[in-house]
């Protein structure tokens, strides 16, 4: 049997070979870890779908491989010679849904699915009748668009029935994703090379190759920076006394196992604003012009990993009480770094914040993570001199900035945006902290 890399979810067709757990010679269980992958920004494992004896291993640590490339081949346990001809050349595979819910956690149950056959040859019977069906199955079939001589039935006589008009779509849709497969890309227009520099004639150099998650990176920026024209909108919050509160309630938080973080806060804030202007919270649908307004609030937050920044999804923020996103955000962001988060978790999100205060540094131009229309980036906040009343204060200043698609928000949009945020950030009030609160509207 042949085990074949199944396809990686929605807009994935390919990963690295991370670390290969088996050798030639070596017998594995049923749902056996095999081999572990690293695709997008997560890594999987990919089990046996059967026991058997390893006969070859088609790929190495490193390799960069395909959907329906062959990686394993294996000797299944019990198998008769005749049934061992039959299947010959079978492919496993595992549907899309299945594997973008369960890729990561290891979860998968590959199935050994035939191989396509040719569907060029109609099979008319000798009669020169149509084949039978039910007038059900050749309703359906004429709005389909199928033509039912070239299927083969299943029932006596060569009768049609659904299950067989679904298995030759599936074997339609084998045949046009392996051919997708072996030619990715083949509809983009390709761009021009760059030159290569020798840049070992003006001093010693070493190179290290890309890992999976920087290549992502760097696919998934330039594509957002050339096809989104950015416009960044600055300005400041005084949260002088937003962390008056964090300090009176941040013992109690701790107790309760979350972490009260300034953005915790903004997490919530956001959330707000995002309800008053709902256009920050869309996408554009380029093909038929039309502007998509989401009525759930996933948020995203960057995590900067010794891999590089990965983005989880924060889900239903404004259902949840700041106690609860607060847990979620220090489990997430602690996942995100070990490399443990499914490809879900980053999935979804309505509009993203990237927090680069805890780095340091002030205003700076984020990109927009897209499908988004914006991202909301935060600098380190300081004591600043502020005249308040006539009087100078020393007040705490959190630097905001707010990048966005101009191709659905206007500026004036914008600073209406970021005004709004820096009031509700302002005005935090004590009962939206404390966890009476917390109690009434969340879980614990």
């Amino acid at each position: 049997m042949e085990v074949r890399l199944p396809r990686l979810g929605e807009g994935a067709d390919s990963g690295s070979v991370a670390t290969i757990f088996v050798k030639e010679g070596d017998r594995v269980k049923r749902d056996q870890p095999i081999l572990e992958l690293e695709s997008e920004k997560a890594v999987a494992s990919i089990p046996s779908p059967v026991a058997g004896t390893v006969t070859k291993v088609h790929v190495k640590e490193g390799d960069e491989i395909k959907v329906g490339q062959v990686i394993f081949s294996l000797s299944e346990d019990g198998i008769s010679a005749e049934k061992a001809e039959r299947k010959k050349g079978d492919i496993v595979s595992v549907s899309e849904e299945q594997l973008s819910s369960e890729l990561i956690r290891g979860d998968i149950k590959e199935q050994a699915v035939e191989e396509p056959k040719p569907l060029a040859v109609q099979h008319i019977p000798p009669s020169g009748f149509p084949p039978p069906a039910s007038p059900s199955i050749r309703k359906m079939a004429a709005k389909l668009g199928i033509d039912l001589s070239r299927i083969r039935g299943s029932e006596r006589g060569g009768r049609i029935i659904l299950s067989d008009v679904k298995d030759y779509i599936d074997r339609l849709q084998q045949i046009a994703f392996q051919r997708k497969a072996v030619s990715p890309g083949a509809q983009e227009p390709r761009r021009p090379m760059p030159e290569r520099v020798d840049f070992s004639k003006w001093g010693p150099i070493h190179r290290e190759r890309m890992t999976n998650l920087r290549r992502t990176i760097s696919h998934n920026m330039a594509n957002a920076w050339t096809s989104i024209p950015h416009i960044t909108q600055f300005d400041e919050a005084d949260i002088t006394d937003l962390m008056k509160l964090r300090k009176k309630h941040g013992a109690a938080y701790e107790k309760k196992g979350a972490h009260l973080t300034l953005t915790s806060f903004v997490l919530k804030a956001v959330t707000a604003v995002l309800k008053k202007y709902p256009k920050f919270n869309s996408s554009l649908d380029e093909s038929i012009e039309e502007i998509i307004y989401k009525d759930y609030y996933y948020l995203g937050i960057a995590v900067d990993t010794e891999q590089g920044l990965i983005v989880p999804v924060i889900r239903d923020v404004d259902k949840k009480s700041l106690l609860e996103v607060s847990i979620e955000l220090h489990e997430l962001a602690e996942r995100s770094r070990r490399r443990k988060l499914n490809l879900e978790e980053m999935r979804g999100g309505t509009f993203t914040i990237s927090n680069q205060g805890g780095i340091g540094g002030g205003h700076f131009t984020p990109i927009i993570n897209s499908p988004e229309v914006a991202v909301l980036g935060l600098g380190r906040a300081g004591w600043k001199p502020v005249i308040r009343d006539g009087k100078m204060e020393k007040r705490m200043i959190l630097p905001l900035v707010l990048s966005y698609d101009h191709r659905v928000i206007d500026g004036a949009d914008a600073a209406r945006f970021v005004t709004e945020l820096v009031t509700v950030l302002e005005q935090f009030k004590d009962e939206e902290v404390g966890l009476h609160l917390g109690a009434r509207k969340g879980k614990k």
